[in-house]
């Protein structure tokens, strides 16, 4: 796995970014996991947005975003991540979830 370098820029996008590029469930730029997965891939999107105060289409600094994990990761984690069907594939990097 790839990290973040300390002043790499990321750029903020909503639905299919460089994470999703190689999923055979991508078309175009929806996701068709199921039906309702494209919705939901959006609204956690949105949710991750207003957590870290962030705004679609902007570039920040990895440090920006990277400080601010540590205050949302529980309301993040509660969220979604508990019944997620993809959790066993984050728990493999991050453990801790």
């Amino acid at each position: 796995m790839e990290r973040a370098g300390s002043g790499e820029e990321i750029t903020i996008c909503t639905g299919a970014d460089d994470v999703c590029c190689k999923c055979s469930h991508l078309k175009g730029e929806r996701c068709l996991v199921d039906e309702d997965s494209d919705d939901e891939i959006r609204e956690m999107d949105r949710r991750a947005l207003k957590l870290l105060r962030l705004s679609a289409d902007g570039i920040v600094q990895w440090p920006l975003i990277k400080d601010k994990i540590p205050g949302i990761i529980e309301e993040w984690t509660k969220t979604f991540c508990n019944a997620c069907g993809w959790r066993k594939a984050c728990e493999q990097y991050f453990p801790v979830l």
